[in-house]
């Protein structure tokens, strides 16, 4: 359960566990550990019971009420169950487009997925970008000062993971595949004012892409408008015509409509 990697470590030692396949692994930021000591403090119980209504609040933000279901079955469920950190960086890419500054979280925790700043330099929007970055720097000052030594030992646990592979329970498709597709996907978006596109290359991002991770594709409902069923299917036949338009013509499974650029 991802949610006992953020309790067990000891602030004054948090990378005892630090190897991403260990099961009580901590590999994050120390600013992201600082930030949780709060609720660290609460017996385990307690704890698990205030992340999980954390992740079930982020969860209800990207579906809205009349898509609970879709977004519980759509992996959902199961990121609140482990308790890993992917419905928070939906919220984060989501909320990134009005306020950059919290592409911080994304930077300081799992990283990679950050690749979706390109969408900010492909379209020449450097004050957002330069947001995200100065926030992101802000957070490692402040945090660095508490604890200089956490930083270096975490530049030394980035070494020791680079390139490890994820366990049974990460689709087997490797990083260095994953990632050109990432840089492509957010390349083209951004060229084309398709956001939904930068959730996706995030979640193709990933360090290991588990199972879990692909509920980073519910910040999509958000960024297409899709709020109700009826949106959802005004999505699916809007991207149907599209693509139908790209590579000749193709029938039409899901009616008329047309979907928002996002």
């Amino acid at each position: 359960m991802d949610a006992r990697c953020y309790w067990v470590p000891d602030l004054s030692n948090p990378y005892l566990h630090s190897n991403w396949t260990d099961q009580i692994a901590y590999p994050y930021s120390p600013a992201f550990l600082q930030i949780l000591e709060p609720i660290r403090l609460l017996p385990w119980q307690l704890f698990m019971a205030v992340w999980a209504a954390i992740l079930m609040a982020a969860m209800v933000y990207l579906t809205g009420p009349r898509l609970i279901l879709l977004g519980l079955a759509f992996f959902g469920l199961m990121e609140i169950w482990g308790g890993n950190i992917e419905l928070l960086i939906a919220v984060a890419i989501v909320l990134g487009f009005r306020w950059p500054a919290t592409w911080a979280f994304i930077l300081l925790t799992k990283i990679t997925p950050g690749i979706g700043l390109l969408w900010f330099a492909v379209r020449r929007e450097w004050r957002a970008l330069g947001i995200a970055l100065a926030a992101t720097v802000a957070v490692v000052a402040v945090s660095a000062a508490i604890q200089p030594s956490a930083w270096l030992t975490w530049r030394d646990v980035l070494i020791s993971n680079a390139g490890k592979n994820g366990t049974w329970a990460a689709v087997p498709i490797p990083f260095a595949v994953r990632f050109p597709l990432a840089v492509l996907l957010v390349v083209w978006g951004a060229r084309k004012n398709r956001r939904w596109t930068v959730p996706v290359a995030a979640m193709l991002a990933l360090p290991a892409l588990w199972y879990g991770g692909l509920s980073i594709m519910l910040a999509t409902l958000p960024l297409l408008g899709a709020r109700t069923w009826g949106d959802v299917r005004r999505v699916l036949s809007g991207g149907w015509s599209e693509l139908a338009g790209e590579i000749g013509h193709l029938p039409r499974p899901f009616g008329r409509g047309s979907a928002s650029s996002g």
